[in-house]
């Protein structure tokens, strides 16, 4: 299958993505690990993106765009992929179909990951992280240290991370409503936006999520 992932922040993107390209057996492709990749590689695009990205600018759409085109080129990729942060916008998501339709291949399906705003704010600015390991990761409400602001492995500060916080938090959610929400209608129009409630246990969501697709790869969007 070829999907595009999307939801705000904290929806449990990475998540549900690791989860559902393992059960498809279809490569996860994040906009992050492809800047990471290409930087690393030392890449002519990820020269490129860590010129804008060493001045705290926005990589530009064109640069992501060849990114994501030469990933979705790999042999790995060849039987479908998932896409998670790209596109993220509509000048993206119209230049994915224009390479889609240049490489005579379709999107089988939108996946969107619906979560309540005040939900998605508790969600990330409750989280604690450990100074002394940052894998280890506690919250306020659903996963309290036994004493507070002292993990539990190691016995390392917890703290809230900055992108952490609520002000932060609302920000990104407000570029995710004005850049990246409008893909939805934009998808909606080709009938391929399959939407699922995000919120719960994370194996009931996966299990949502791979129910949602199974209809959609049975009949037309929507039945």
């Amino acid at each position: 299958m070829r999907i595009v992932l999307v939801g705000p922040p904290g929806a449990g993107k990475g998540t549900q993505a690791t989860r559902l390209s393992e059960t498809l057996r279809i490569p996860h492709i994040s906009t992050g690990d492809l800047f990471r990749a290409n930087i690393s590689q030392k890449t002519e695009l990820g020269k490129l993106a860590k010129s804008y990205m060493d001045k705290g600018e926005l990589v530009p759409d064109e640069v992501t765009i060849a990114m994501a085109k030469d990933r979705m080129r790999q042999a790995d990729a060849e039987g479908g992929f998932l896409l998670d942060g790209f596109p993220r916008n509509v000048s993206q998501a119209e230049a994915l179909d224009e390479l889609l339709t240049s490489e005579s291949i379709k999107l089988d399906a939108v996946l969107d990951l619906e979560a309540p705003e005040e939900e998605v704010v508790k969600r990330i600015a409750g989280r604690r992280v450990c100074r002394t390991d940052s894998a280890h990761v506690f919250h306020v409400s659903y996963k309290k240290p036994a004493v507070d602001g002292v993990c539990d492995i190691c016995g390392g500060e917890l703290y809230q991370r900055e992108d952490d916080s609520e002000d932060t938090v609302r920000t990104r959610l407000e570029i995710y409503h004005t850049q990246t929400e409008p893909i939805i209608d934009y998808y909606k129009a080709q009938g391929l936006v399959v939407t699922i409630e995000a919120m719960g246990p994370v194996d009931e969501v996966t299990t949502r999520a791979l129910a949602a697709l199974k209809r959609e790869g049975d009949g037309p969007a929507g039945e």
